[in-house]
C-alpha cells in the first residue's frame, strides 16, 4: 500500500491514522485502506448488489457481522423462529446466509457473544489503535474511543468495500475538543457529550474529525470514551477519536482478537506513537470545564436541544434568531411542552436503558445504583449491549436489582433505540432514553424522547418523571 510521507511537521492523531491509510490521490479525493468493515442485518443491500456485478468479498476475515437492529429483544428462547414478523426474520436469516457464504464471521443471534456492532468489537479486541473502520451504521465512531479513525457509511459504499478493502474519501478538518478537570458528583460520559453537542450545536462539528481530549477524558474508562465518541455523529462530526494510553491497552490486553506474544509487544510500540505530536493544528479548538457540566437532559427534536436538569423549557420569543425561535416553537410543540416548565417537572410515561450510547457494563451499574433506591413507576426496560454484558451483569446480580425495582430485564439487541420489533413508543409517549437521537418519531410514530444518561434514566422511572439524580444519590 502507497502511503503518504510522514510530514514534518507536527502531526494530530488523525493525521498519522489517515496518511498511513492512503492508497492514491485523484482530484482531491482519497483512496483509503480499510482494516474493518461492521456490518448488520441492514447490510442484505451491499450484497445483493455484490451478487449483481458477480464480485465476492475481497478480504472476508475483516468483515464481520452482527445481528443487533432487527432481533426481538424477548422471547428469544426460539432463535430466528421466534421473530414473529417475517419480513425481519427474513433480514437476519439473510445476514447468516450472506455471512456463511462470503467467509464472515458472524456473531448471530444464537452465538454467546451476540450483541450490537459497536459493544461487541470491543469487548472481542476486534477495535484496536490505529485502524480505520467502516460501519454500516453512522454510529461507528464509537470505535474512535480506541484511537483509531471510524465511521458510518451506506450500503454502495459498503458493496465497495467488501469487494476492494478500500473506500473513496475526501480529507476532514480536524477539531480538538478539550475538556479539563474533575467531573462533579452525579455526572457521567453522556452527561459530557449532551453538554458538548448542546454547546456546537448538532452542525458544529460538520467536516471535521474530532479529537477528544484533556485531563477529564484521561481520567475515563474505555467504556467512557465510548459514550463521547459514539455521539460524535449528533454534532454533525465524520468521526470522534480519543488517543490511545494505558487504559486503553489495559482495556485490550488478553481480550480474544487482540495481538499475542512478540506481536502485542510489536503493536504496543507503534500504539504508542499515534498520539498528537506536542505542537500539532487544529483547524478548529473547543474547550469545555468539567467542573460546569450539570445532568443533562435534552427538552427538544435534536441532541443539542438540551441543558442542564435544573433548567426549564426556553421561550421561543425570547430567542432573537428568527430561524432558531421557529425550531425551537417546532420542537416544543411536537414535545408537548410548555416555554418555562420546569424540566424536572416534565412527567415520562417510559423509560429505555440501552443502545450502542450507553448498555454496557458501567451503564447498567450505574443504573442499577439508582434503581435500588425506589421502585419504577412506568414500564423500564434494560437492554445489555451484548450476552457477555448481560451475563457479568447477572453474575453481579445486576438483574436482581432491577427485578426487585420493577424493571425489565431483557435479551441484547438495539430495541427501543431503532423502534423494530414492537419495541416502540406509542403516538403520544414520553421516553427517557438513554439513546443517542431524540429526532421526531425515533422511537416509534409520535413518540416523545429525552435524552439522558443511565442514572438519570433509572431516576426518571422510580420518580415518574425527569429528576435530578444527585438528589437521590446524595441522600443513598
Amino acid at each position: 500500500m502507497n502511503q503518504t510521507a510522514r510530514s514534518a511537521s507536527p502531526q494530530t492523531l488523525v493525521d498519522k491514522i489517515w496518511n498511513r491509510h492512503v492508497v492514491v490521490e485523484d482530484g482531491g479525493e482519497l483512496l483509503l485502506h480499510v482494516d474493518r468493515a461492521f456490518i448488520h442485518e441492514g447490510a442484505s443491500h451491499a450484497f445483493d448488489k455484490l451478487a449483481e456485478e458477480g464480485r465476492s468479498v475481497a478480504r472476508p476475515k475483516q468483515v464481520f457481522a452482527f445481528a443487533d437492529h432487527y432481533v426481538p429483544t424477548t422471547g428469544r428462547d426460539k432463535g430466528v423462529d421466534g421473530i414473529a414478523n417475517a419480513e425481519i426474520r427474513n433480514m437476519v436469516l439473510q445476514l447468516h446466509a450472506n455471512s456463511a457464504k462470503h467467509g464472515i464471521t458472524l456473531f448471530g443471534i444464537d452465538d454467546p457473544r451476540q450483541g450490537i456492532l459497536h459493544i461487541v468489537p470491543p469487548e472481542q479486541g476486534i477495535t484496536q489503535p490505529g485502524l480505520l473502520i467502516c460501519g454500516a451504521d453512522s454510529h461507528t465512531a464509537t470505535h474512535g474511543a480506541f484511537g483509531c479513525i471510524a465511521f458510518g457509511i451506506g450500503a454502495s459504499e459498503m458493496m465497495h468495500v467488501m469487494a476492494t478493502q478500500a473506500i473513496w474519501q475526501r480529507r476532514q478538518k480536524s477539531m480538538r475538543i478539550t475538556i479539563d478537570g474533575e467531573l462533579g458528583f452525579g455526572i457521567s460520559p453522556k452527561d459530557i457529550i449532551l453538554a458538548i453537542i448542546a454547546k456546537i450545536g448538532v452542525d458544529g462539528g460538520t467536516g471535521h474529525i474530532v479529537e477528544y481530549a484533556g485531563s477529564t477524558l484521561r481520567a475515563m474508562s474505555m467504556e467512557g470514551r465510548m459514550t463521547v465518541c459514539n455521539m460524535s455523529i449528533e454534532a454533525g462530526a465524520r468521526a470522534g477519536m480519543v488517543a490511545p494510553d494505558e487504559t486503553t491497552f489495559s482495556y485490550l490486553q488478553g481480550r480474544p482478537y487482540a495481538p499475542k506474544g512478540a506481536q502485542w509487544d510489536e503493536a504496543l510500540a507503534a500504539w504508542k506513537q499515534l498520539p498528537s505530536d506536542e505542537g500539532a493544528r487544529y483547524d478548529r479548538e473547543v474547550a469545555l470545564n468539567a467542573a460546569d457540566i450539570a445532568p443533562m437532559v435534552t427538552w427538544g427534536t435534536n441532541p443539542a436541544q438540551g441543558g442542564p436538569v435544573t433548567g426549564v423549557v426556553p421561550n421561543p420569543r425570547e430567542i432573537k434568531d428568527a430561524i432558531i425561535a421557529q425550531e425551537v416553537a417546532s420542537a416544543i410543540e411536537y414535545q408537548g411542552l410548555t416555554p418555562g416548565m420546569a424540566l424536572c417537572d416534565i412527567e415520562v410515561d417510559k423509560v429505555f436503558i440501552g443502545s450502542c450510547t450507553n448498555s454496557r457494563i458501567e451503564d447498567i451499574r450505574a443504573a442499577a445504583q439508582v434503581a435500588k433506591l425506589g421502585k419504577a413507576v412506568v414500564p423500564a426496560w434494560i437492554v445489555p449491549g451484548s450476552q457477555l454484558v448481560k451475563r457479568q451483569a447477572e453474575q453481579e446480580g445486576l438483574d436482581t436489582i432491577f427485578r426487585n425495582a420493577g424493571f425489565e430485564w431483557r435479551e441484547p439487541g438495539c430495541s427501543l433505540c431503532t423502534a423494530i420489533n414492537g419495541d416502540q413508543l406509542r403516538p403520544g409517549e414520553r421516553c427517557a432514553s438513554t439513546s443517542n437521537r431524540n429526532f421526531k418519531g425515533r422511537q416509534g410514530t409520535g413518540g416523545r424522547t429525552h435524552l439522558v444518561s443511565p442514572a438519570m434514566a433509572a431516576a426518571a422511572a422510580i420518580k415518574g418523571k425527569l429528576t435530578d439524580v444527585r438528589e437521590l444519590l446524595k441522600n443513598s
